[in-house]
């Protein structure tokens, strides 16, 4: 129970970190590893309720400050954009589910390079289709879908450097979090450990046999 706790409190921390403005590359994220992981590692309700509970709180604190800078976030277009993210971020849990604790570390991490691809197929043909922000070039065509995978709209990085950085930040993230999980679980002897055992039964003692006459 304690290693969960402080799993739960590494991932926590280590995604709420990688989040501060400006301090890593653009799409260079903790996020898709987060909710991969999250998958994997924790069951029931918690699996889902803690990676999108701390993603929701670090998305409004960002938002508040994006806002003190000056910039429209709470504009229908930018909630939609939220929106397909967070359905992909519910797509990479379901895929972590599916995964076991036990498997190797290089197989792990090949699942959060998985959900990564999945990530960018999903929220990159989401803004081609819904066109949230009205870009141009994203036509209702294969050609305009083919441009929202590659090029992307005009005056950012091409949407290929984004998913480059996509692909490094789920690996090393996912091997990081996956290192912690293995480093913090309980041992069988751990699991064990303070349990009481049963009494053994007292036979009872025989009865003094009657003095002979």
């Amino acid at each position: 129970m304690k290693g969960r706790i402080l799993l739960s409190l590494i991932f926590v921390a280590t995604f709420a970190l990688s989040r501060i403005p400006g301090l890593l590359p653009s799409n260079f994220s903790a996020a898709y590893a987060f909710v991969f992981c999250a998958g994997v590692f924790f069951r029931g309700s918690m699996a889902w309720w803690l990676p999108l509970g701390t993603m929701l709180v670090t998305d409004l604190g960002l938002n508040f400050f994006y806002q003190s800078k000056g910039y429209v976030v709470w504009d229908g277009p930018d909630l939609a954009n939220l929106a397909f993210n967070y359905a992909a971020y519910a797509v990479l849990i379901g895929l972590g589910q599916i995964f076991k604790s036990q498997k190797s570390i290089i197989k792990l991490i090949g699942g959060g390079l998985l959900g990564a691809i999945l990530f960018y197929l999903i929220t990159n043909t989401a803004s081609w289709f819904f066109n949230p922000f009205h870009n141009p070039e994203y036509t209702k065509t294969i050609a305009g879908w083919i441009i929202a995978l590659t090029k992307g709209t005009g005056g950012y990085p091409s949407t290929l450097e984004f998913f480059r950085n996509t692909l490094l930040g789920s690996g090393l993230f996912t091997a990081f979090f996956v290192a912690a999980a293995k480093l913090t679980a309980e041992s069988p002897a751990d699991k064990t450990a303070g349990a009481t055992r049963p009494e053994a039964e007292v036979e009872p003692e025989a009865e003094p046999e009657e003095a002979k006459a």
